[in-house]
Formats: C-alpha cells, structure tokens, sequence
C-alpha cells in the first residue's frame, strides 16, 4: 500500500505532537524534585513552556493541512512520559540519569524536526517549516544548555553525595 508525501508528513506531525506532550509530562515530573539544582530547574521550566509551544506550532500546521493531532497517542506517550521520570526518582543519581535522558530526548526531538522539515518539503508545505525551524531551534539550544552544564551538574552532584546531603534532586 503506497503512502503519499503528504500522508507521511501528517503522520510525522502527529508524531511530533504526542512527543511534545510526552516531553512536558517528562520535565514537569523532574522539575517538582530538583530542588539542589536551582539553574537546571529554571532551564527545564522554561523548556516546559517552549515544548507547549511547540505542541501548538504543531497543532497549527496540521489545521493548516486540514487535520489534528491524535489525542489517544497524546494520552499514551504523555503516560509514557510520566512512567519514566517515576522510574529514576527512587534512585539516589536520579538527576544524572534524568540529565542523561534528557540530552537524549532532545537529541531524539531534533533528529524528530529536522525530519518533518524534509518531509514538509516533500509533501510541498510552504508554512510549515518556519514553525518546525523554530521548534527546532529551542531544541538543539537546549540540548547544547544540558551539554555545557553536564559537568557542572555531575560535579554538584558527587559533591553532595559526599557532604551526605540528599543529591539526586
């Protein structure tokens, strides 16, 4: 069965939605534990409501083709989100292992639109890209914020492991 252009688009649009919830429930579970890491905090926060906004760039393209987004596969990777943050916060590293999530999560969202913007030119969307170039842009700016602080972060926290201070948030 052959699958237009447009159709792959739509359906990497969709994608893209659902990734974007899955992100804000993600970071909004490891925000509420990161009270040790006051400037990663404000960073996520902040990346809380750029991943909203990228929802509703989202949503606009996909009005635009005439379609929405999936709200049962908003639901699930959204729960999908929430599971995995859960899962590192009985862990006593739990901030290394959510910052190392996180760097991959937003390395898989970049893959994610610099993707759509070749399909969009595929399909012949026109409008498009220049939301996608913006979403894009919070990502790889906060991909690179989480790779110029992986240091810092690490060593904050070896530093209050060995204070015997609770380090992982």
């Amino acid at each position: 069965m052959a699958t237009s252009p447009r159709d792959t688009y739509l359906s990497g649009l969709v994608n893209a939605h659902a990734l974007e919830e899955q992100a804000v429930s993600l970071l909004s579970r490891q925000v509420e534990r990161l009270e040790s890491y006051p400037e990663m905090s404000q960073q996520i926060r902040m990346h809380i409501e750029e991943s909203r906004r990228q929802a509703t760039r989202l949503e606009e393209i996909l009005q635009s083709l005439g379609t929405s987004h999936s709200a049962l596969k908003d639901m699930a990777t959204s729960f999908m989100g929430n599971m995995a943050a859960l899962a590192h916060a009985p862990m006593q590293d739990e901030v290394i292992k959510n910052t190392l999530a996180n760097f991959a999560f937003e390395h898989y969202e970049i893959a994610s639109y610099r993707s759509l913007l070749t399909m969009a030119e595929l399909a012949g969307d026109q409008s498009g890209p220049k939301l996608l170039r913006e979403s894009l842009n919070e990502e790889i700016r906060m991909a690179k914020w989480i790779e110029n602080h992986l240091d810092a972060t690490t060593r904050k926290y070896v530093q209050l492991t060995a204070a015997g201070e609770k380090a992982g948030v």
